[in-house]
């Protein structure tokens, strides 16, 4: 373990208040029926456009009015970016840990780049983050391992020194595409189709909390010490 890589909504950072916000006063504003914060929860990792689409199921995503309604939701969201905010319960201690261990720690996302660096700012983590990698930086996005190879590349090591830590099916086949070890961020979230069944996913490991993923991460650094010592 060289680097440990992380997915960003869902899994190092949980967004999801602010997108629940958003989405359930786009209904207010159109009249309808408010759309569960749960059921919204689950669309976040497909992104913008499934999450605007739940506000408008009668309009094809395709369709001018509805990319304007995603333009209104991408420029609430980014005006208002970390209201509610912040890393899971117990990311920062284990950011810390990979800090002072000299275990450089970065993000691969499917979010666009003016986000996600706008989010990182409103976090504090711009400096910290050793590694970013956007849409924009690849012809291909996950679950492509392009982003994964790019990743790496910019850290100085090759793929199979880094760990990628992920709530989405596309997470872990990008992983295992780049011959990452792959760990599923189960406490994140987890898309409706695919929740079922966790071991489908063919992660290396699953984990259910951040105290889990906390302790697999220390193990694995222990092994590797101990065998380098040895």
């Amino acid at each position: 373990m060289k680097a440990v890589l992380f997915d960003l909504d869902g899994t190092l950072i949980d967004t999801a208040a602010d997108f629940i916000r958003i989405i359930q006063d786009m209904c207010r504003d159109k009249g309808c029926d408010i759309v569960a914060a749960e059921q919204i929860r689950t669309q976040v990792s497909e992104g913008a456009r499934a999450m605007v689409k739940l506000v408008y199921p009668e309009l094809e995503v395709e369709d001018p009015v509805f990319l304007g309604h995603r333009q209104r939701f991408l420029d609430l969201y980014g005006a208002d970016i970390a209201v509610e905010t912040d890393l899971f319960e117990g990311m920062y201690p284990l950011l810390e840990q990979l800090e002072q261990q000299q275990i450089p720690w970065g993000i691969v996302t499917n979010k666009p780049r003016w986000l996600s660096e706008a989010l990182l700012k409103a976090l504090n983590l711009t400096e910290r983050c050793a590694v970013l990698v956007c849409p924009e930086d690849v012809s291909k996005t996950k679950p492509d391992p392009e982003p994964m190879y790019l990743a790496a590349a910019q850290l100085g090591l090759e793929p199979q020194q880094c760990i990628y830590v992920g709530d989405h099916p596309r997470d872990i086949d990008a992983g295992r595409n780049a011959s990452m070890y792959t760990i599923l961020a189960a406490y994140g979230y987890l898309p409706l189709q695919h929740k079922d069944d966790l071991t489908a996913w063919q992660a290396d490991c699953i984990v259910n909390n951040v105290t889990e993923l906390h302790q697999v991460l220390h193990q694995m650094l222990s092994q590797q010490q101990h065998s380098i010592t040895s």
